[in-house]
C-alpha cells in the first residue's frame, strides 16, 4: 500500500477571490477524483480548522494498493482538471508518498 499526502496553504487572494472562497472550491475539485481510479482505498480532503494546530490550509490524505494505482490516479484527466486551478490559488505543496504495510486485522 502506497499513503499520498499533500498539504497546502493557498493565497490571501487569487483568481479573484478570497482564500476562504477558493479553500471551498480547491475542496470540491479535490473531492472529485474520489474513487476515479481502482485501488483508490482512501481519499479524504480536511480544511484546516480553528481552534486546532495547523500550519497548512487544505490537506489531501489518500492510499492506494499499489504505486501503479497512484500513477493512475496522478495522470487521470479529472486530477488533472484541478492542476490548474490548485496551481494559481497555492502559496506552497507539501507532498509525502509512504509505502505502508496494509493494516493488520485482528484475529476473530
Amino acid at each position: 500500500m502506497i499513503k499520498h499526502i499533500v498539504m497546502w496553504t493557498l493565497k490571501d487572494q487569487a483568481e479573484g477571490n478570497d482564500k476562504a472562497t477558493n479553500l471551498l472550491q480547491m475542496k470540491v475539485l479535490l473531492e472529485s477524483c474520489r474513487d476515479i481510479v481502482p485501488g483508490m482505498r482512501k481519499f479524504e480532503v480536511s480544511l484546516a480548522q480553528p481552534g486546532l494546530e495547523c500550519t497548512c490550509d487544505i490537506l489531501l490524505d489518500s492510499e492506494f494498493d499499489t504505486a501503479h494505482a497512484l500513477d493512475d490516479y496522478q495522470s487521470h484527466p479529472v486530477h488533472l482538471a484541478t492542476k490548474p486551478f490548485i496551481g494559481a490559488v497555492r502559496e506552497t505543496r507539501h507532498c509525502m508518498d509512504v509505502l505502508s504495510e496494509a493494516p493488520v486485522s485482528a484475529a476473530p
